[in-house]
């Protein structure tokens, strides 16, 4: 794990009926990236995403917010993968996590989809590679008995829950500057000890 990021990436469903969902926490968390760092997002139809391209802390990263919906994610950016010849091992990929209560956040290196169709698309079309950085960001559970799917994408977030979700996953200076080494040891040595006590 000691590839320096050059792809950063936020998942979520298009249209603005979800933009507030739980769902798309990912998405919002790669905008407010976007806006902290004044990277403008362009839509790209061709590339079925939203993307931009700047400098974060002097290093040259890309953005990328698929446009299609999330179980479809890996059409976006596997071929945006190939396109600009990145390797999985040089992404981090930013999304809603159920397992986690809000703002509770961690970051972590490989590994199955854990459930989240948007993971299990992104893989599926990077030919099974599972070796990515995810920002596995808490958005907490209805419990066993409600509806999981209108949870995540048809109830909006409440604003302050939302809000802790966000500050949680804030990815300050010096994590940035570990990750954009490949220290990811010391990237999610800080993160998953400050203010993310397991669950």
């Amino acid at each position: 794990m000691a590839t320096p990021i050059r792809l950063l990436v936020g998942l979520g469903n298009p249209g603005d009926a979800y933009q507030l969902t739980r769902h798309n926490i990912g998405a919002s968390w790669l905008r407010m990236l976007a806006s902290r760092f004044e990277i403008p997002l362009k839509h790209d139809r061709a590339k079925r995403a939203e993307i931009g391209r700047g400098l974060l802390l002097n290093h040259d990263v890309r953005l990328l917010v698929p446009t299609t919906y999330m179980n479809l994610s890996g059409e976006a950016i596997g071929p945006f993968l190939r396109y600009f010849r990145i390797d999985p091992d040089e992404v981090l990929v930013a999304y809603d996590d159920v397992a986690f209560e809000v703002g509770q956040t961690r970051l972590k290196f490989g590994g199955g989809p854990g459930g989240h169709n948007g993971l299990r698309s992104l893989i599926k079309h990077i030919d099974g590679n599972r070796d990515f950085g995810r920002l596995r960001i808490g958005v907490g559970h209805p419990g066993p008995s409600n509806d999981l799917v209108a949870f995540l994408t048809q109830v909006k977030m409440p604003a302050q829950e939302r809000e802790q979700s966000l500050e949680s996953s804030y990815l300050n200076d010096e994590i940035l500057a570990w990750l954009f080494a490949g220290d990811w040891q010391k990237a999610m040595t800080k993160l998953n000890s400050v203010g993310n006590e397991d669950s």
